[in-house]
């Protein structure tokens, strides 16, 4: 069964809502003054913040995309990474937007990767601590392809020229308000082990299986909600005194939507926190995972 007409493959039992989509993002970082200077400055957050924590929004946005805990002297993530986290990814609404936000790095001198994934264009980034992250627009649905059942999705050099064409033409000024977390993307040190949790058991299709040791999920036919690769396999998991991500939401329609996948999990021997329309799950390495109702019933 496909997630829509031409490919995925179907959670072979309780399946995600369509609508499910990533809420916010929980860091765990080392110094709070220095975290909210480079989430400002280079991606123009909007930020409210106490003594130890932030909470992080696109100006004008009405939600939290993401969240900063300050546990001072967490480790910085090494060079070959860390077990969880490979980078959580910052959804723009525009290519006009990515554009813009490329000759905003420029501007700035800020060293970043950037890739063409077909289905989207991508440009990859490091925090102060080391953390992923990735901002990202959409290609139009109408434009990403199928073969052999899945969704054709590969690593190209990004055109940037283009881009610089279709940019804004306004100076940055933060995040646009319509930003989103669009996907977390994660290391683990098996593939099976993270279809077994995310796909047989909280109910994510997949969607791309046959991309170079990686796995990719989503609801609804979304390239992906999910990524999971081994890239780092042999790496150890990141440990309480790291810098890490705590816990990423998946914002699911209704509680009852909520409950029907914690009991997925535990059908599949998972432990569960919590229920009605907010619970918690760990997967094989630690990672947790939060599902949050958007309303009751």
């Amino acid at each position: 069964m496909s997630t829509t007409p031409g490919y995925g493959i179907a959670a072979p039992g309780y399946r995600l809502p369509a609508s499910t989509h990533v809420g916010t993002v929980r860091l765990q970082i080392a110094d709070l003054a220095r975290s909210l200077d480079w989430y400002q400055r280079v991606l123009g957050f909007e930020v409210t913040r106490d003594e130890r924590s932030a909470s992080l929004r696109a100006p004008g946005g009405s939600h939290v995309l993401v969240e900063l805990h300050e546990r001072r002297g967490a480790a910085a993530v090494p060079r070959r990474g860390r077990l969880g986290l490979y980078h959580f990814a910052i959804l723009l609404p525009d290519r006009a937007s990515l554009g813009a936000f490329v000759r905003h790095l420029s501007a700035l001198g800020e060293r970043a990767g950037m890739s063409d994934h077909f289905v989207s264009e991508a440009i990859y980034l490091s925090d102060p601590d080391g953390l992923g992250i990735e901002v990202y627009a959409d290609r139009p649905r109408s434009a990403w392809r199928a073969e052999g059942g899945q969704l054709v999705m590969a690593t190209e050099p990004l055109d940037v020229e283009s881009l610089a064409t279709v940019a804004a033409p306004e100076p940055w000024s933060g995040l646009p308000p319509a930003t989103t977390i669009g996907h977390v993307h994660l290391f683990v040190d098996d593939l099976d082990a993270a279809a077994a949790f995310y796909h047989a058991g909280l109910g994510l299709d997949k969607t791309v299986w046959s991309y170079p040791g990686a796995l990719f999920m989503s609801a609804g036919g979304y390239h992906h909600h999910l990524g999971t690769n081994t890239w780092a396999a042999g790496a150890p998991r990141a440990a309480p005194g790291d810098a890490r991500m705590l816990e990423w939401e998946l914002v699911l329609p209704t509680s009852t939507d909520v409950g029907a996948a914690l009991e997925s999990l535990r059908r599949g021997g998972v432990e569960v926190t919590g229920g009605g329309g907010d619970g918690l799950a760990r997967d094989p390495w630690g990672t947790a995972v939060r599902l949050r109702s958007e309303r009751k019933g």
